[in-house]
């Protein structure tokens, strides 16, 4: 009997990596080029007396009633001659990051068919994190200057932070902004919908960037991923005993879901949890969700929350 398992086991196995390699081929035969731009070059290598052009050029980086002496004095302002230096250190050659754009966008479009091929513009923008890559339909927009190393000099921000100023999380941070601008917004904002609107997210990357570990997707180190899966039955129980699921009390976003040091169960494991674990848990519903329901990356944006919830069948490992 357990030889048989076995080789029902390892059959499935070898469908489930042939299927696989199946979608991959097909993938790979979708004719993909991204264009980039270095506006960042433009921008720092132009001469004051031509920012007229560059202003032409780009308009949408120039909005209107800001007097030209802002862009000026960003042009000849020291420390901004020394992020851009930097940055052409980092990324003189942008070839190995566009062909990972590539690869992303072919499989955008073997999953969203109609999505449109982007153009890529890197900028040097305002030390914004929040604000990192943005997808913007016919646009990604990346600030190169956020993903020059976590241990960079410029960085004074925390590490739960700095860990993510990688040249690797370029792809996760775009894949994020494309999901959030196309999965419907929703007026629940019950901890449970949350969960599940962060986990679509996450399960976009696995389709999006099949090459790219947990912790990457997650913006985690693998530790915390560690931390996660060996805590799971436990953080599930903690939110189910608290009743916490179904509330909308708007301290459960900034205890569980929004990007901290560490998540607030105030418990001694605190001290060693990574912040954003509501999100990783709502990861694991959506995934246990498509497991059990034939349903295609697309339609999954637009299934509501509680429907994912009550047919994940989500039971974390004791």
């Amino acid at each position: 009997m357990k030889i048989y398992r076995f080789a029902v086991v390892l059959c499935l196995f070898f469908l489930s990596c042939d299927q696989k390699s199946k979608v991959e081929k097909e993938v790979e035969e979708i004719p993909v080029d991204i264009k980039v731009e270095r506006f960042d070059k433009v921008f720092f290598e132009t001469k004051p007396q031509d920012l007229a052009k560059v202003k032409k050029q780009y308009p949408f980086f120039f909005p209107a009633g800001n007097d030209d002496n802002i862009w000026l004095q960003k042009m000849n302002d020291p420390i901004w001659k020394e992020v851009y230096e930097e940055v052409q250190k980092k990324y003189s050659n942008f070839e190995p990051v566009r062909k990972e754009f590539d690869a992303l966008f072919q499989h955008v479009k073997y999953y969203f068919p109609k999505t449109k091929i982007p153009k890529v513009i890197t900028v040097i923008g305002e030390m914004d994190y929040s604000a990192k890559a943005i997808y913007a339909d016919s646009l990604v927009i990346v600030a190169l200057e956020l993903y020059l190393g976590k241990d960079h000099k410029f960085y004074e921000f925390p590490n739960y932070l700095k860990q993510n100023f990688e040249e690797r999380q370029i792809m996760p941070d775009v894949v994020s902004s494309f999901s959030y601008r196309n999965i419907p917004y929703l007026p629940d904002r019950s901890l449970v919908a949350q969960m599940v609107f962060e986990g679509k997210q996450l399960y976009a990357k696995d389709l999006l960037l099949p090459d790219y570990t947990d912790a990457e997707k997650m913006g985690y180190t693998p530790e915390q991923i560690k931390w996660c899966e060996e805590n799971e039955a436990y953080m599930w129980r903690y939110f189910i005993e608290n009743e916490m699921l179904y509330s909308d009390d708007p301290k459960l976003t900034t205890r569980f879901m929004t990007p901290a040091p560490f998540s607030k169960f105030y418990l001694e494991i605190d001290n060693d949890s990574p912040g954003r674990v509501g999100a990783w848990i709502g990861w694991q519903m959506v995934r246990s969700y498509m497991k059990n329901n034939n349903v295609s990356l697309a339609e999954l944006f637009k299934v509501q929350p509680k429907e994912i919830f009550e047919k994940s069948k989500y039971k974390p490992k004791k």
